[in-house]
């Protein structure tokens, strides 16, 4: 009785380790490690912030001049909105590089940007400067310098 319970226990154990709870990813040791959210959005090409999901349809031209304005107050002293690089790199085709997600997130966090993504620490890497966080005052502004990005694009 007691070698059939053994046995039972024994298989059961071996069982239950081996099931997949569909939240985990299998590491080359074979083990399984949760994802964090964070580290999801990474995989996923966002970046690291708080925009997880951005919508893109047609461009908005009032909130492009929006961005527009706005590109030139805060964005024009380090960026061009063409390929050459001044103290950051040039914009020209960056909606085309990067998803609007990141667009967005190295744009109010720099920081930890350049600190986890592989990308924002490429641009550091080149730059040898440290994107400051230019303080916008809503997610609307952020929108909007990605319609002005999402513009300058789509412009041949």
């Amino acid at each position: 009785m007691k070698k059939t319970l053994f046995i039972a226990l024994f298989f059961s154990a071996i069982i239950y380790s081996c099931g997949s709870s569909g939240n985990s990813e299998s590491t080359e040791s074979g083990s399984t490690t949760e994802q964090t959210p964070e580290e999801k959005q990474l995989a996923e090409g966002k970046g690291i912030g708080h925009f997880t999901n951005v919508e893109t349809g047609a461009i908005d031209p009032t909130l492009q001049k929006k961005g527009m304005d706005l590109f030139q107050l805060k964005c024009t002293p380090c960026h061009r909105l063409t390929t050459e690089k001044l103290v950051g790199p040039g914009l020209k085709n960056v909606t085309v590089r990067r998803k609007p997600e990141w667009i967005m997130n190295m744009i109010t966090n720099p920081a930890t940007m350049t600190q986890r993504d592989s990308a924002a620490k490429g641009l550091l890497e080149i730059c040898l400067v440290q994107m400051p966080n230019q303080q916008f005052t809503s997610d609307d502004e952020v929108r909007a310098i990605l319609e002005n990005f999402r513009n300058n694009d789509a412009t041949k």
